[in-house]
């Protein structure tokens, strides 16, 4: 995970090293100047709110960072859909997928040989590294989609799987706006994109048309031949906890671990596990390490594996707090409110309608 530091002195640093203003303009390139920040915002070790104040410190005229802030403003976004739309975001959210053909996952996806070179090395890349590009997963999904016929489903579910940043809202959502079942039309991208954002030179391939053509082309043949994988999280084995009774207990999960959550007073502080949530949700084993490396930060952090149910009932009388997120409407206690960027709440049909709303408490 080296590309990914889990020492939080060290994320601190990434965060110091933004560039906005090269942001705005090269992000969407292979070698672009994203933050590689995603990882530490999805499980919860900063916010959104972390970065933008930080940018705020830094006196950036707002010009320069509008567009750093409205990528961050998507997450947000997506999260705040998840609230108020719970598990219907697993399900074609605003209309039908169209041109369906299975529920599947093309084989050569799986076996990264559908023949787009910068495709199938993002692949490779995904699975060593747990990161893939924003703009290479949008070209993955359209590929799988609109070009392979696939259901969003099962390939959201492959793309999470893999990610350290896997953020289930972030990752649905934005397959169904690629499928179209989140958007007004289906996303499409043709070799020359490809070609100008990853410095790829082929040519003669199924994408290397106009878009027109494109839309209209039926499932390329190295698509065709589909596989429904089978997705497992191997979770930790349980621990022997130590619980102090007059302590209250804070639970961290896989969507939090901020270490300066609560980090002064004292605290039973408990990484709860939940198989039922990783059944739905499963991801890969150097998921779980990231996590455990992460959790780390977290002084004398202990972990649970087990429902949120047999956590409390083995701990009747003491009190539980916990940070607001969707995968934890089931927990009782304390919530403590999340981090947002700003004070906008609520279900908005597109996100910039959320914007334009975020926009007004600058």
């Amino acid at each position: 995970m080296a590309f990914f530091p889990t020492q939080f002195s060290d994320i601190y640093q990434r965060l110091k090293s933004i560039d906005p203003e090269k942001y705005s303009h090269t992000r969407n390139y292979v070698d672009g100047a994203v933050t590689y920040l995603s990882p530490y915002i999805s499980r919860g070790v900063i916010s959104t709110k972390t970065v933008f104040n930080y940018l705020l410190e830094e006196d950036y005229p707002f010009e320069t960072i509008e567009k750093y802030v409205q990528e961050l403003a998507w997450r947000d976004y997506w999260q705040q859909v998840w609230i108020h739309k719970k598990s219907a975001i697993n399900t074609d959210l605003k209309s039908q997928q169209q041109e369906v053909q299975h529920y599947e996952i093309p084989t050569a996806i799986l076996t990264k040989s559908t023949s787009i070179e910068a495709i199938d090395r993002a692949i490779k890349a995904l699975e060593d590294t747990g990161y893939m590009h924003n703009h290479m997963r949008m070209y993955a999904a359209a590929l799988i989609c609109n070009m392979g016929k696939s259901h969003w489903l099962t390939p959201s579910r492959w793309m999470y799987y893999h990610l350290l940043d896997g953020d289930w809202a972030s990752n649905a959502l934005s397959w169904q706006w690629v499928a179209g079942s989140n958007a007004s039309k289906k996303y499409y991208a043709n070799q020359a994109n490809i070609n100008t954002f990853f410095y790829s030179d082929q040519c003669n391939t199924f994408l290397d048309s106009d878009y027109e053509a494109l839309v209209n082309r039926p499932c390329p043949t190295a698509l065709v031949p589909t596989t429904l994988p089978l997705f497992k999280t191997e979770l930790p084995e349980p621990q022997t906890m130590v619980i102090t009774p007059s302590e209250p207990i804070l639970v961290y999960n896989y969507y939090n671990l901020d270490p300066n959550w609560r980090h002064e007073g004292d605290y039973n502080r408990v990484l709860l596990l939940e198989p039922k949530i990783f059944e739905q949700y499963p991801i890969a084993p150097k998921n779980i390490e990231f996590m455990q490396a992460l959790g780390i930060n977290i002084e004398n952090l202990q972990v649970y594996v087990g429902s949120f149910e047999a956590l409390s009932k083995s701990y009747p009388n003491q009190e539980v707090i916990y940070k607001e997120h969707p995968l934890n409407a089931h927990y009782v206690g304390t919530e403590d409110a999340r981090d947002w960027m700003f004070d906008v709440q609520g279900y908005f049909p597109s996100f910039f309608a959320f914007w334009k709303k975020c926009k007004k408490h600058l």
